[in-house]
């Protein structure tokens, strides 16, 4: 019911002046509840309890981010980040041990929500002239397959192989998407930090020879940095922000969150407010956030 257009029969039988407050009264009510029901449920007062989100790649910063702008919304929520590169998130979520997990890779025991979506990016010492690579020639790099820098229009120098630990989001989505789970070399130098990768490329003798695969966003900042390293365009495509986006860079991996199938509210809302214009804004600082269509 319009409570401006309220007929004489629906007033109380009273004196003009109290009329007045009275449909006062009745409009603040329903302002109230468009409000309530324009708020995002993310934001809504009646969130609360405690969550526990684990992962083991790239992603902490922007997860932090998310989570502390969460609380700050919710001062009911809390939330702990828990980050391990050695851990299995998505094993700890069905364990019951955590809420969510943060990977790249869904899991048909749980349910995936996409926020974002992350480039993979081959980095190379600075003065490694190889032009560019294929998706097929990365994959026979990282299988073992191609010894020699020379086999794909480098130097004549041996590749050495940086890997990242196993479980890893990053690294399961990259052997999948190459099609070469379980072919790494075992001799490839596993390395967990992104910023030991970075050093081990750079420092590496001869310079030439390592070739490791990072998350596109923290590639690009180093060789923007004027860090002597550079990342190589695959299948003839370059390795920025626009390539990803529109899916012409091959080498890309959602950014999933993994809970269990059960309804949980605070999951949930926390889930929501990823994929709202405000968490949008924070994944854009570090990731390309995920664009329902």
């Amino acid at each position: 019911m319009n409570p401006l257009a309220l007929s004489s029969a629906a007033i109380p039988s009273c004196h003009r002046s109290e009329v007045f407050p009275y449909l006062l009264s009745l409009c603040a009510v329903c302002i109230a509840i468009v409000a309530q029901a324009a708020v995002p449920s993310w934001s809504r007062a009646e969130v609360s309890g405690n969550l526990i989100i684990v992962g083991n790649g790239p992603e902490l910063a922007m997860i932090e981010s998310l989570a502390r702008a969460f609380e700050k919304a919710n001062p009911r929520a809390y939330i702990d980040v828990v980050w391990d590169d050695h851990s299995k998130p998505v094993e700890m979520v069905k364990a019951g041990d955590a809420h969510v997990a943060v990977t790249g890779s869904e899991d048909t025991a749980l349910a995936a929500s996409q926020i974002a979506w992350d480039g993979i990016g081959i980095l190379v010492h600075l003065s490694n002239f190889t032009k560019e690579v294929t998706k097929q020639q990365v994959a026979d790099i990282y299988s073992g397959k191609v010894k020699e820098w020379s086999e794909v229009g480098g130097p004549e120098t041996k590749i050495l192989l940086i890997d990242r630990p196993k479980y890893q989001s990053i690294r399961d989505a990259f052997e999948r998407q190459l099609g070469i789970d379980g072919k790494i070399p075992d001799n490839a130098k596993v390395i967990a930090k992104d910023d030991k990768v970075i050093k081990t490329v750079v420092g590496t003798l001869p310079p030439l020879s390592a070739v490791a695969y990072i998350s596109l966003n923290q590639g690009l900042a180093v060789v923007t940095s004027g860090v002597a390293v550079r990342l190589l365009p695959v299948d003839r495509v370059e390795p920025e922000i626009p390539t990803v986006k529109d899916g012409r860079y091959p080498l890309r991996r959602p950014v999933l969150l993994l809970a269990k199938k059960d309804p949980n509210p605070l999951v949930d809302a926390f889930v929501q407010f990823a994929q709202s214009s405000a968490g949008r804004q924070i994944i854009t600082e570090t990731y390309i956030p995920f664009e329902r269509k």
